[in-house]
């Protein structure tokens, strides 16, 4: 038996992977898609299947960063960022600066992506090109006149009763300003717009609903059913 040879083979040997493997990978697209549309066309964001590092690169959005598309190989680089990953026992590696195609300097990241074994299946590549104009870069973190205009405001929230006490809060200022809105009816429609934005998921949210509103929870009940027969609900 060679044992050179027999060795050569064990280390090129790639475990298969399952279909719970592909599956995770795939729900990695959408982290492509979101943080491209969120950062910009000077944010190139790559999802590689260690499966067949010839081929890795199985969703890239901004490629043009770089000049690669689905079906592009692994880069030296992003495996030596593995080799990081491994050897610090995180799940990213240290950022990074590396200069693409024509000299473009890129500041990077690799982040594992690991299956119910803990295996490295999947590295999610994200690429900063460093040499986009800065007005160009700026701009795309700017909001359109229509998207400033449909900003919605958040509340960042500590827990979970503070969330709840800022959305009533927010929420009754909405519907007191809204002349529309007969007094009478107020607690009802504030009710309802709560049910609208999820609040009543949240765990003894009715409760608090209930008294800072001054009404009873059967009350809050009762508008809550109204309004899931409004939208035809069970």
């Amino acid at each position: 038996m060679n044992i050179e040879n027999t060795a050569e083979e064990s280390f090129s040997e790639v475990v298969p992977f399952t279909e719970f493997d592909h599956h995770i990978l795939r729900s990695y697209e959408a982290v492509v898609d979101g943080i491209a549309s969120l950062i910009g066309n000077y944010c190139e964001i790559v999802l590689h299947s260690l499966e067949d590092i010839n081929k890795s690169a199985i969703r890239i959005a901004n490629g043009e960063n770089t000049g690669r598309k689905v079906g592009s190989p692994i880069t030296d680089l992003a495996l030596q960022m593995l080799k990081d990953i491994e050897r610090s026992k995180r799940n990213f590696s240290r950022s990074y600066f590396t200069r693409a195609k024509g000299g473009v300097l890129m500041k990077s990241i690799t982040v594992a992506i690991r299956n119910g074994d803990e295996r490295i299946i999947g590295l999610l590549c994200i690429n900063i090109n460093l040499d986009a104009p800065f007005s160009q870069v700026l701009q795309s973190f700017m909001p359109s006149e229509e998207a400033n205009e449909a900003a919605s405001s958040v509340n960042f929230a500590s827990d979970v009763d503070e969330l709840v006490d800022q959305t009533v809060k927010r929420t009754i200022d909405e519907i007191n300003a809204d002349k529309e809105v007969g007094n009478n009816a107020k607690n009802k429609q504030i009710v309802m717009d709560l049910y609208d934005k999820g609040i009543f998921d949240i765990k003894d949210a009715i409760n608090r609903v209930a008294d800072q509103l001054n009404i009873s929870k059967h009350t809050v009940y009762l508008y809550i059913r109204q309004r899931k027969t409004e939208d035809g609900e069970k």
